[in-house]
């Protein structure tokens, strides 16, 4: 028999790395056995929420945030971390453009790191990239529903280039209302007098006549309902050419991961997914993907369980280094009422309110998991959950860097993850500082 057909894997995932220094010269026990964990998997993904460039891209003016840089250096950290499946795409792909979107692809090559989601056109983000190890390969898909409108990658044509970006899920918004506040709405298009501007676009070709039951204000979309609320759909095209590469994934490889970035959560309750999400991540499942990891919240979100197969909606983070940045553009001290005599540690200083608003207030941005999935012949056995803490009320040269949790925080991650996968049917067994999820 050959040893890639017994298909029994070890997956590691963690969520979003915003990483700007070094890994490798930190020695608590505690930090040196979370490491161990990961790297005693086979598989071992990340979401590379940074950019490694020499800043010769522009920075764009619309960034996904805090504006990513970080030297190359960091790519010897990512070797010692063991990590092995990168996603590239969310947020911060283009932001400083597409020139450094593509050197740090290139620089992904060089340290011959499986990357995927971004790519020099949109059927080169959207395909799968291949991880080829001794009990199997591993087909790797990855893609953000979260992105400045000038991310998306497009397609290329016999007689004009694509163009490069990251692979997108788009969405919907739209307003769903009652009977009652439909007429209302109805009265302020007729006040406004919105519909004027409606009526000419629909003439000059561009615009689109509201439905039956639907009433656009602007870019609102109202749609009158029973289930009263913000909801979001999936745009179709993303979603059937995304489902269609999966699939091609699972007919060349022996193993599927998809990896989707997804800011957008529950509008009234922020530790639930979107309305688009769980149904798309089923029909990732359906389509051959074995597992679908969701990160780009920041926080945790619950585990489901669905066909045998795991689906993670939100893995928080795993690195957050976002004050360390080392150069910033104009931009963002404009935008807090700095200005060029100011430095960087005074735009964190007021962005956060001195850590009295925004992430370094907040601990659920500093608190993860780290999943370890394990899969016989293909099919999911266990999962073990550590709890990781980031160092939440540290300092700012501290916090962001993980290790695992224990005593209390440990406790409080674990049964965190418990209750938020609760809805979903998931039963978490929590003993010795380690969630157990058997399938």
């Amino acid at each position: 028999m050959y040893s890639d057909e017994s298909r029994d894997f070890v997956l590691v995932a963690t969520g979003d790395i915003f990483i700007t220094r070094k890994l490798s010269v930190y020695n608590e026990p505690n930090y040196l056995k979370m490491w161990d964990i990961l790297r005693d998997a086979d598989i071992k993904f990340t979401n590379f929420e940074m950019l490694v460039h020499e800043h010769k891209g522009y920075p764009v003016a619309q960034s996904g945030g805090t504006y990513t840089q970080v030297d190359k250096f960091i790519l010897d950290e990512l070797s010692y971390a063991g990590f092995n499946l990168f996603s590239l795409a969310n947020n911060h792909s283009l932001d400083y453009g597409t020139e450094a979107m593509l050197r740090t692809r290139e620089l992904f090559d060089e340290y011959q790191f499986v990357h995927a989601g971004t790519g020099e056109n949109l059927a080169e983000a959207r395909s799968p990239r291949f991880l080829d190890l001794a009990n199997g390969r591993v087909a790797f898909i990855a893609a953000s529903s979260s992105f400045a409108p000038h991310g998306s990658a497009g397609h290329a044509r016999p007689d004009m280039r694509g163009r490069p970006g990251l692979n997108p899920i788009r969405y919907d918004t739209y307003y769903e209302v009652d009977s009652e506040h439909f007429k209302k709405v109805l009265d302020l298009d007729e006040h406004l007098k919105t519909y004027i501007q409606k009526e000419l676009s629909v003439k000059s070709g561009w615009g689109i006549p509201d439905k039956k039951g639907q009433c656009a204000i602007g870019s609102n979309k109202y749609v009158l309902g029973e289930s009263p609320g913000v909801h979001t759909k999936i745009n179709k095209q993303d979603k059937e050419e995304n489902l269609k590469w999966i699939s091609d994934g699972a007919r060349q490889a022996d193993f599927v991961i998809y990896s989707l970035h997804c800011h957008e959560g529950n509008p009234t309750d922020f530790w639930k997914p979107a309305d688009f999400h769980q149904p798309f991540a089923h029909e990732c499942i359906d389509s051959g993907a074995d597992a679908f990891l969701g990160h780009g919240s920041h926080y945790l979100r619950g585990i489901e369980i669905y066909n045998k197969k795991p689906i993670f909606y939100g893995l928080g983070n795993f690195v957050f280094q976002n004050e360390t940045v080392r150069k910033l553009p104009h931009d963002v001290y404009e935008k807090t009422k700095l200005d060029y005599s100011n430095t960087p540690a005074d735009y964190y200083d007021k962005r956060s309110d001195g850590d009295n608003k925004g992430f370094p207030a907040e601990k659920r941005f500093w608190q993860s998991i780290l999943p370890k999935c394990y899969y016989e012949n293909g099919e999911l056995t266990k999962i073990e959950i550590y709890p990781i803490t980031l160092g939440f009320n540290k300092k700012r040269t501290v916090r962001g860097r993980p290790m695992l949790a224990c005593d209390n925080e440990g406790k409080e991650i674990l049964e965190k993850i418990k209750e938020l996968s609760s809805p979903f049917g998931t039963k978490i067994v929590i003993k010795d500082n380690v969630g157990y999820i058997e399938v």
